[in-house]
């Protein structure tokens, strides 16, 4: 059975922490940087609540990184591989990251080491993810359904992608991930880091 939600909840407050903390930012300085309360902050970096993917969106445009890379970096410490030995990753030891207000379910793919991030996510029947522009500063991303019907909002532009369909992302932009179906949707992430913030 795979590990899901309760161990990543501790990391996601550590990561986090030290990105705030790397920034010699205040909780107030976090609070209007992402447009996340001083009190949601304090109760994620205590591991107290776990972040909604929105959260989890806002925080990482704060501090120019994606989402993918704030919880691959909240993962790390799941796998002391090195890029001098091959790494199984087993599914059934996958952590996986569950939105507690969407469903939604992410699971990283690709270890630290490895030069791209990889991400497996399902995206329940009705559910709709928003993430600001900010989120996809320094990364090119491409995103790939596997299963179902994805509704991809890219800026004004909306695109309808069903399986083995892709689409490369451009400029940052505001986003939304949308189920408008009555099945789950499975799609992977797949990005490289342009630059450094």
């Amino acid at each position: 059975m795979s590990n899901i939600v309760d161990p990543l909840v501790g990391q996601i407050a550590a990561r986090v922490r030290t990105e705030r903390e790397r920034r010699r930012w205040t909780l107030a300085q976090l609070a209007d940087a992402s447009g996340v309360s001083q009190a949601m902050i304090s109760r994620i970096e205590r591991g107290e609540s776990s972040p909604t993917a929105v959260v989890l969106g806002k925080l990482s445009a704060a501090f120019q990184l994606s989402v993918s890379s704030l919880l691959a970096l909240a993962e790390r410490a799941q796998d002391d591989a090195t890029d001098t030995v091959a790494a199984v990753h087993r599914r059934d030891d996958a952590a996986e990251w569950r939105d507690p207000a969407t469903g939604y379910q992410r699971r990283q793919v690709t270890g630290p080491h490895f030069p791209a991030e990889i991400a497996e996510i399902r995206l329940p029947a009705g559910a709709r993810v928003p993430y600001p522009a900010a989120a996809f500063a320094f990364v090119r991303q491409v995103v790939w359904v596997l299963d179902g019907h994805l509704t991809f909002h890219d800026g004004d532009t909306v695109h309808g992608l069903d399986a083995g369909d892709t689409i490369e992302l451009g400029e940052p932009t505001e986003r939304v991930f949308a189920n408008t179906t009555d099945t789950a949707c499975r799609y992977a992430v797949i990005l490289t880091r342009t630059t450094q913030p």
